[in-house]
């Protein structure tokens, strides 16, 4: 006998298979291309360049009478000492001027007492002497800062006619780092004069302009270390 064939099986729904769009390639990540050149180097600054930014001082120096506050009239006498004519000079414009007197290096007490005071009949109180300085550098450096303080701006400046070129070239750096104005008054030195060599004008001029920017002096250090070598070397 035949069989009767059973139920067949329902059949199952197939699953669609859904088709995701392909990932989009990613492009590999891209490293970041060293420079094959090194480091800048700065460059170094030119001589022309100084020397157009030492013009440029210069200029502005020489230009100070346009937009330099102008000075109160003079305040004092500022002597110079190493020549008894210049105490001399400063004790007869003391006594028409009124103006006080500061004597830097000057003569002996007693000399110099019996000019302002007796000679010249000026006051105790107009004279002062101050025996500190031992070179014309010293003259402006051992004071200065007093003058400040007492608030002297304009100084009348009394040395001899053949030292005021370097004395008025570091007094002006020196005191004028403090604001202080100097007037030369040069005293006449007639056959007695001499004639003080470029090197040394520039010299203290330098000199002085590192003591504005540093406080210190270098003259004991040029004399201790350089000078020695100077001789070894037969330059001085």
């Amino acid at each position: 006998m035949l069989s009767r064939p059973g139920p067949r099986p329902e059949p199952r729904p197939r699953r669609r298979r859904s088709r995701r769009p392909a990932a989009a390639a990613m492009p590999p990540a891209v490293a970041p291309q060293r420079s094959r050149r090194g480091p800048r180097r700065r460059r170094p600054v030119s001589g022309r360049v100084v020397l157009a930014g030492l013009a440029g001082l210069a200029l502005l120096w020489l230009s100070r009478g346009g937009w330099w506050p102008t000075p109160p009239p003079p305040q004092m006498i500022l002597v110079l000492g190493g020549d008894a004519d210049r105490e001399a000079a400063a004790a007869r414009l003391a006594r028409v001027d009124g103006l006080p007197v500061v004597v830097t290096g000057g003569t002996n007490p007693e000399y110099a007492h019996w000019l302002f005071l007796q000679k010249e009949g000026l006051s105790p109180r107009q004279v002062q002497l101050d025996y500190r300085a031992r070179d014309t550098m010293s003259n402006f450096t051992s004071l200065v800062d007093d003058l400040r303080k007492a608030r002297i701006r304009h100084a009348l400046l009394v040395t001899s006619a053949d030292h005021m070129e370097r004395a008025l070239l570091v007094g002006r750096i020196v005191a004028g780092s403090r604001g202080i104005h100097l007037t030369p008054v040069p005293v006449s030195c007639g056959e007695l004069c001499v004639v003080e060599g470029r090197r040394r004008l520039w010299g203290d001029g330098a000199r002085a302009a590192l003591w504005v920017i540093s406080g210190q002096d270098i003259r004991p250090w040029v004399e201790e270390r350089v000078a020695p070598w100077l001789e070894k070397a037969g330059i001085r």
